[in-house]
């Protein structure tokens, strides 16, 4: 008699034989009708994309409803860089891949790019129409979710065999989970990790049966170049993943040790290919301001606790809802006696230990790449979610629950139901639904267990229906209450429409680039005005603003918020000569914001000559910024243009306000007050108040209807406003300004300029003559080069930021480190030279494109040992 085969095992459990611990109390029900992966995917995809519109037409959100989507970093951040990447497909950007002549007088893409816009998804916008920007951006962000839903369904099924049609569901938990609608959905980037877990985990399955090696490292080199930030935590709860498969598979120690070299050569050869872009993008963050980060405080353990539940929302808690269903099959694990003790164990603690590492210090940094983020604190809340899926998965696929197990996971829910109820994040709706959908969820669970049909249907398809429509129902719930109650915590800015589309026609009228800069304006519509609609400004929001170019603008007057990361537009005669903006872009305050009354002024745009990109100076740089504005840009201008009055400041009750105590020095200023001082019949007033929020109007019709819209916090390194333009001095020469605060702010003992236009343009003149005759830059915005007057002496000044990577040369001279002329790119000139050249390379580069290179070869060189190892064992056989 011939021996029995057996068939070649599937997964880890298979390859360790694992066996249930103890008979299951039932027999199994009978399997589902054989369906593939790709069905079950479908169904994830399907309820993943149902939930996400309906959501949003309950909440009656874009592009279903009049509400604006683009709440905080979206619309300040993504859209625009997504309208740049559409601008770059379409050959109409100004600047390339390597600078991004556009934001900042001249900032590094490369960082940018591999930040914002690496993923194979982004480059979708090119399909759309320019204008459609903020409806691509939802497409995006929709098909990511749905593919992230996928690719878990497709992991739940190699992992082990069961329904399809509840892989599929759990798929779609695992996509709507809390983290991706309360967070993830407006950080669209960040949703590159929630398709990137699952996949990476599939490649550890890969290394578990030595299949698809090469496909492997391609997977691990996609998820780092999509978006290496959340790659790192997905690899992190991958390596977690394998070790614990590693684990359950029981194999001998030799074979343990290889799959674990195999994995790890794996996972560092796909981040070596990846390295060209992640080495960029590091380099930028280290050369970026520092921004603001917040001190990480664990929450606690009802807020904790109550995030599982459905439709709670806040933004500094962990979301972990993954659904009602897959939470009760989660905690149902423990008991299910079906599943091996080792599975049992070994799930159950790594959930418990992944959570519990989000509220600890030390590991907290550790998923966070020990930096500490801006903003959220729990973005790694994806890693826990997939874990409770996969979890649940686990208990489903060994068999529907007896009553043990269903009655002991009934009662964990309860408790935690119970100990979140303390929370303030249990409102008063949230009882309804959780109490309906574990209601649904556990006769669904009951229902799987059942032979006999129920109303004629089978049970399965019964239990099938109803848990799919609890699923539709509280996810939809709890993603609608999401984008709800974001509006109320949140800055939200109004999507593409006729402001922005004045404010583009405007400035394609007007752009002269390189000749001069067209900047869009002060009164800003989101934070990257110059990528949305188009021209050449100090405008910039980004992770990766630079040190030099935050302190240079702070320096000169400037205005930013998040900490020095989103740098304003400044109105100033002064700063427009030096970094050559010869058209500004003036528009009303955005009527979205509702924050001052609006004049009622179309978009105008006003020109003024101004000296060219590259000017020459005489002699390098001297001196160094002090803590006057006005002083700092007669320093960078080289000549004295500005009268500093001594100003007197009074209350609204007539008194002299009392000065501040804090780091901010002035007098403090709330309500109303005035400030009078005497200057120069004729010459421009500015008031520099950073610290002030409120309304600034020089007195009598000198002030030609403008108003200072000063918009500061009240913590002062968060946000600070910028200088402002208010009119021209009257012929008295005492000038009266009106001040209008919305709180307690300080108005500096120096705050008022008045500049003197016939000598700057005097200035403006003599930088014009001496400055270059042409000045052209590379299609890439790599290369900026200047033809200069022949006998040119001294230093030639590129009004550029001289940020990390620039390396110039003069004439036919040998490129060096650009130098810098208080925070600008200089040029040393020897009176011989004609000409400067200016070549950009983001740093990190070079080092990026040799791991990269080295990875290559040696991924060519296993390829090619493999392929000659299976040719000989071909050849013998």
């Amino acid at each position: 008699m011939r021996p029995t085969i057996p068939p070649e095992p599937r997964t880890a459990d298979d390859l360790a034989g694992v066996r249930p611990s103890r008979p299951a109390p039932r027999p199994p029900a009978a399997p589902s009708p054989p369906a593939g992966p790709g069905q079950a995917a479908l169904l994830a995809a399907t309820i993943t994309v149902v939930v996400l519109c309906a959501a949003d037409a309950v909440a009656r959100s874009y592009p279903f409803g009049p509400r604006t989507r683009n709440v905080n970093d979206l619309g300040n951040q993504y859209v625009p860089f997504h309208a740049h990447l559409w601008d770059l497909l379409h050959g109409k950007a100004t600047g390339g891949l390597l600078v991004n002549w556009q934001s900042g007088f001249g900032t590094s893409f490369l960082p940018d790019l591999g930040t914002y816009l690496t993923s194979p998804f982004a480059l979708l916008v090119a399909v759309f129409p320019r204008d459609e920007i903020d409806l691509a951006v939802y497409v995006i962000t929709v098909l990511k979710i749905a593919c992230a839903g996928a690719a878990m369904t497709w992991l739940l099924l190699r992992l082990r065999p069961g329904r399809w049609w509840a892989a599929g569901l759990l798929g779609a938990s695992y996509a709507l989970c809390g983290w991706t609608v309360a967070t993830a959905s407006y950080n669209l980037m960040w949703l590159d990790g929630l398709i990137a877990l699952p996949l990476l985990c599939l490649v550890g399955e890969w290394v578990l049966t030595g299949r698809r090696p090469l496909l492997g490292v391609l997977v691990v080199t996609a998820a780092w170049i999509a978006n290496f930030y959340t790659a790192y935590m997905a690899t992190l709860a991958a390596a977690l993943v394998f070790l614990l498969r590693l684990w359950l598979a029981g194999l001998p120690r030799r074979r343990t040790l290889t799959a674990a070299g195999r994995a790890a050569l794996t996972f560092a050869l796909g981040m070596g290919l990846a390295a060209p872009l992640v080495t960029v993008v590091y380099f930028g963050s280290a050369h970026a301001s520092e921004g603001r980060f917040t001190r990480f405080a664990p929450v606690g353990t009802q807020d904790l606790l109550a995030r599982l539940l459905p439709t709670t929302y806040s933004f500094g808690s962990p979301a972990l809802f993954v659904g009602t269903t897959a939470l009760l099959l989660a905690l149902a694990l423990p008991f299910h006696r079906a599943a091996p003790r080792r599975v049992r164990a070994g799930w159950t603690l790594l959930v418990l230990a992944v959570t519990l590492s989000m509220q600890w210090g030390p590991t907290h940094l550790l998923w966070h790449a020990f930096v500490e983020p801006q903003g959220s604190s729990y973005r790694q809340t994806f890693v826990v979610c997939a874990l409770l899926v996969i979890a649940g998965w686990h208990t489903l696929s060994y068999g529907p629950l007896d009553r043990r197990a269903l009655a002991a996971a009934a009662g964990l829910l309860a408790l935690i139901a119970a100990v979140a109820s303390g929370s303030p994040l249990v409102r008063f709706f949230v009882w309804p639904v959780a109490v309906t959908a574990a209601v649904g969820a556990l006769l669904g669970l009951v229902l799987l267990g059942r032979e006999r049909p129920v109303l004629r249907m089978a049970p399965a398809a019964l239990a099938a229906v109803l848990l799919v429509g609890v699923q539709l129902g509280e996810a939809t719930a709890t993603d609608a209450v999401a984008t709800r109650m974001r509006f109320g915590h949140m800055d939200d800015y109004a999507p593409w429409g006729d402001r922005q589309r004045d404010q583009a026609d405007a400035i394609a009228r007007a752009d002269g680039w390189p000749r001069y800069r067209t900047d869009p304006g002060r009164e800003q519509t989101v934070g990257n005005d110059p990528m949305e609609v188009g021209g050449q400004g100090a405008q910039y929001y980004s992770s990766h603003t630079s040190a030099v170019l935050s302190s240079t603008l702070t320096a000169l007057g400037g205005g930013w918020t998040s900490g020095g990361r989103s740098l304003q537009s400044l109105d100033n005669s002064v700063t427009d000569a030096i970094f050559s903006v010869g058209a500004r872009v003036h528009s009303p305050p955005d009527p979205h914001q509702n924050w001052f009354p609006q004049d009622g002024s179309g978009v105008t745009v006003t020109r003024e000559d101004v000296p060219p990109l590259v000017t020459v100076r005489p002699s390098a740089a001297t001196g160094s910024y002090g803590p006057s504005p006005y002083r700092n840009q007669e320093l960078l201008l080289g000549a004295r243009v500005y009268t500093l009055p001594r100003i007197t400041v009074l209350n609204g009750a007539g008194k002299k306000p009392d000065r501040s105590t804090d780091r901010r020095q002035g007098v403090r200023t709330g309500g109303r007050a005035t400030i009078t001082a005497q200057c120069p019949a004729g010459n421009e007033v500015y008031l520099w108040a950073p610290h002030f929020a409120g309304t600034a109007r020089l007195a009598g019709p000198s002030a030609h209807g403008l108003t200072g819209r000063f918009r500061a916090d009240w913590r002062p390194l968060t946000k600070i406003a910028a200088m402002a333009r208010l009119g021209t001095v009257p012929d008295s020469g005492r000038l009266t300004i009106e001040l209008s605060a919305k709180r307690m702010g300080v108005v500096p003992d120096r705050a008022v300029g008045c500049l003197d236009t016939g000598r700057l343009h005097s200035v403006v003149r003599q930088l014009r003559a001496t400055g270059a005759t042409e000045v052209t830059v590379s299609g890439s915005g790599g290369t900026i080069r200047a033809q200069l007057p022949a006998g040119s002496k001294g230093v030639a000044v590129v009004a550029a930021p001289r940020i990390a990577g620039w390396r110039c040369a003069s004439g036919a001279a040998a490129p060096v480190p650009a130098k810098e002329y208080h925070g600008l790119i200089a040029v040393p000139l020897d009176g011989t030279s004609t000409s400067v050249t200016c070549a950009f390379r983001p740093p990190g580069l070079r080092l990026g494109a040799a791991v990269g290179g080295g990875s290559l070869v040696t991924l060519a060189g296993l390829g090619t040992f493999a392929a000659l190892r299976r040719r000989r064992g071909v050849r013998r056989a």
